[in-house]
């Protein structure tokens, strides 16, 4: 089967979307019985993986080392999830990777995720991969990618997010994704507001802890920054090419998981400016410059919202804000919407691509209703584009956020015009 038919079978798989647990995958992992990397690094937190695993996977390429990298979900095509020194994985390998677990599988109804995070092990190793980046898809403790044991972890931060799952406050949160920690290995804390249960669960299994703000640091000085660690300090660093305040935190603990899992050599400044002021990621405050300025940015949560609301408030940007937003039914539209509110000057409302969609009409209700402004309820993708481009005009910009859902086909749209 070609890989687009592969993967509309594993919808199938698992009567349930998202079913927490390892045991599973522990079994099939088993059966296939390959070899893992000699280093992995499990990326876990609320925000800000997908920008972590790509700093960590530019630094890491440059000590020469073969390096894989599985991130979730993906912006225009699941090859983007899977990818060996930067390259996207090619449908062969993912299918053969399928067919692979296919034949050990067995009667384990895997879930979609589960069984890419599988493909990505078989890859991975077909291919000699020797450090793998294995970003966690939700929480951490029954992530799929927790079978994997890794050598190093971080923890961007933590934020309230897919509460019907991992619990209703941050100290609960926080000790789902604690869940990547192992006996004396390090794992990087990335935001200097600590919950206590991380703390606790890294006492308790006598895990290597390491903070932001007591075991390293950062500092921005007009137009660069500087990172200290533990043994090593940096100065003069260019900022990165990711826009935004958020993503100098996101540089400085993965610096520090770096020098924390003894690749300390690779902290120098011409090397980390080297991978960071080039870096580009689509959908995080991405800008696509058409007739009208585009910015597409995966904000999906009050704390992503709020971060993509600062970076807009330090821009000065004379012309109208047009925000063309959809979302799936497990967020916190209200708290979302309402981060934003004060950077939109008009809203329109989408039904993301995918089943857990709100209802573009549903939608614009609760939006309209958060921001306190009217809310346009968009029949498709084209027709919202082209509202959005015509109540900005050319003077105007149009922010694309809310779901990896919505991002993706408007970027896919986008590039494909001539």
């Amino acid at each position: 089967m070609p890989l687009s038919e592969w993967l509309a079978r594993l919808e199938t798989l698992s009567p349930r979307e998202i079913d927490m647990g390892l045991e599973r995958v522990e079994r099939v992992l088993e059966r296939l019985a390959i070899r893992t990397p000699e280093a992995v690094f499990h990326i876990a937190g609320t925000n800000g993986k997908g920008s972590c695993v790509a700093m960590l996977d530019a630094v890491l390429q440059k000590s020469g080392a073969r390096v894989g990298s599985y991130t979730s979900p993906h912006i225009r095509r699941y090859n983007e999830r899977i990818r060996i020194n930067g390259r996207e994985a090619s449908d062969e390998q993912i299918v053969a990777a399928f067919e692979k677990i296919e034949k050990v599988r067995a009667d384990e109804a895997l879930t979609y995720f589960e069984y890419g995070t599988l493909a990505a092990i078989v890859v991975f190793a077909e291919a000699g991969v020797e450090k793998a980046i294995l970003e966690v898809g939700m929480g951490g403790r029954l992530d799929a990618v927790n079978v994997i044991e890794p050598t190093a972890g971080l923890i961007t931060n933590i934020a309230l997010d897919h509460c019907d799952w991992l619990g209703d406050d941050i100290e609960t949160i926080a000790m789902e994704k604690a869940g990547i920690m192992r006996k004396d290995e390090p794992v990087v804390f990335g935001s200097r507001q600590v919950p206590q249960s991380i703390v606790a669960i890294a006492d308790s299994v006598a895990a290597r802890l390491v903070l932001a703000g007591r075991d390293y640091d950062w500092s921005v000085a007009g137009g660069s920054w500087s990172w200290r660690g533990s043994k090593v300090q940096l100065a003069g660093l260019v900022l990165p090419a990711l826009h935004g305040e958020h993503q100098l935190g996101n540089a400085a603990a993965v610096l520090a998981l770096l020098e924390a899992a003894g690749l300390a050599e690779l902290l120098r400044a011409e090397l980390v400016n080297d991978c960071f002021e080039t870096l580009r990621l689509d959908g995080r405050m991405q800008r696509v410059q058409q007739e009208t300025l585009w910015l597409l940015d995966v904000a999906h949560n009050p704390a992503a919202a709020r971060a993509l609301a600062d970076t807009l408030e330090t821009e000065a940007f004379a012309g109208r804000t047009i925000a063309l937003v959809a979302m799936l039914d497990d967020k916190d539209v209200e708290g979302t919407i309402a981060s934003l509110a004060g950077q939109v000057d008009q809203w329109i409302a989408i039904t993301a691509d995918s089943p857990r969609a709100i209802p573009a009409g549903e939608l614009g209700r609760r939006v309209a209703n958060a921001a306190d402004a009217a809310c346009l309820v968009a029949s498709s993708l084209d027709d919202g584009m082209r509202s959005a481009e015509e109540l900005a005009t050319s003077a105007g910009r149009i922010l694309v956020t809310g779901s990896f859902y919505l991002v993706g086909p408007v970027l896919t749209e986008l590039y494909s015009r001539p």
